[in-house]
């Protein structure tokens, strides 16, 4: 019997990560083509992660970085256009907002029903190249699979039809549960000759804190001023961009911060659960700090995931020393007092990867006819 040929697109991390469960079930309900736009394309951004979730390799590497930010944008257009006209799938499944989202472009011109998870989040700050991208996916998606019922308001109040939105919730409580055994199991604290709660876990990647010198600068010092608070190693996991930032600075870290390669995902996670503090400017520190409680700072001034301050699950500890400082002091007197949050409802489900697929195949057929008219 034929099935539906539905193209998975992914170019980073989170995405592989956040997509692993969905990705196999996909392989198993449809004919499924994994297409890697090439954005991450270091072994520690992108292979490992392959391995690590036991997921097999992409059918397509499209290779998109350029030499500035305008061509790589216009090679994951032309390049994932080339792809679909090549491949000619039913439907298509991206997650996110990272540049790799933007190959629903081509999706919607070669009039592909399109299916959108992490969909209507927003955080009303256009510095943030994240935020242009989700509203430009959003508002051409055929299907938006919000995680929360915030994500879902924002959508209604931009226009989005209330049929084109299923609050599918966040897919990490699945990915973690799926992986909690290998979790558990990572040596990466006798690796590195950690103890539990006796180091603090950074991870600082993000455009508007590395890229921009003033904001970098500021952060860095803020980073070092905390190794010498808390006189406990900091584990910086440094996204290779940064580390060109860094070196090209010439910045110098206090002692006591270990600049080390990215981890993998049970390493990381395992890092993150036995830390004193984690301090991030992950968009999915939101989530793992709530489904594996452990205190979390932000270091950033915004937020897409409000759901999870709604219930205290993380603080927004901004780049300033004094603010970070006192951020990291209450996140972590906080959970030593037992003072935890409350759980987030929208991070709780582990069967989000079968909400997806059962989407995907009741949706595809009505798109092609009442949008495009297909018979």
């Amino acid at each position: 019997m034929d099935k539906i040929k539905l193209m998975t697109i992914v170019g980073t991390r989170p995405e592989i990560i956040k997509l692993s469960e969905v990705i196999k079930k996909s392989d198993k309900y449809f004919e499924h083509i994994i297409v890697h736009t090439g954005q991450n394309y270091a072994y520690t951004l992108n292979e490992i992660f392959f391995k690590d979730l036991s997921l097999r390799e992409p059918d397509y590497y499209l290779g998109v970085v350029g030499d500035d930010l305008g061509e790589t944008m216009g090679n994951i257009i032309a390049k994932s256009y080339q792809l679909m006209q090549k491949v000619q799938p039913d439907a298509i499944l991206i997650l996110g907002d990272t540049n790799s989202a933007l190959s629903a472009i081509s999706a919607k011109r070669l009039k592909i029903p399109i299916f959108h998870m992490e969909a209507g989040n927003r955080c009303f700050d256009e510095n943030l190249p994240e935020e242009i991208n989700r509203r430009i996916v959003d508002h051409i998606s055929d299907v938006n699979l919000p995680y929360s019922e915030h994500a879902r308001r924002y959508l209604f109040s931009e226009g989005v039809k209330k049929e084109q939105i299923y609050v599918t919730g966040s897919p990490m409580a699945e990915v973690l549960d799926v992986n909690k055994k290998k979790i558990e199991e990572s040596k990466i604290l006798e690796t590195l000759v950690l103890k539990k709660k006796e180091y603090i876990l950074l991870s600082a990647h993000r455009e508007e804190n590395i890229d921009n010198e003033n904001n970098f600068f500021e952060l860095m010092n803020s980073i070092n001023a905390m190794a010498e608070t808390y006189q406990v190693p900091v584990i910086y996991s440094v996204h290779p961009r940064s580390k060109k930032f860094i070196e090209q600075r010439g910045f110098k870290f206090h002692s006591l911060v270990r600049t080390l390669e990215p981890f993998g995902f049970s390493d990381y996670n395992n890092l993150q659960k036995n830390s004193l503090c984690v301090v991030s400017d992950s968009g999915t520190l939101a989530e793992e700090s709530a489904i594996l409680h452990f205190p979390a700072v932000s270091i950033r001034t915004s937020t897409e995931r409000p759901e999870a301050l709604d219930k205290g699950g993380f603080i927004i500890g901004s780049i300033s020393e004094k603010s970070l400082l006192q951020a990291v002091e209450m996140s972590i007197s906080m959970f030593n007092n037992n003072e935890l949050m409350i759980n987030v409802p929208d991070y709780n489900d582990k069967n989000v990867s079968i909400k997806i697929v059962k989407l995907i195949q009741s949706y595809v057929d009505i798109i092609n006819r009442k949008v495009w008219g297909k018979e």
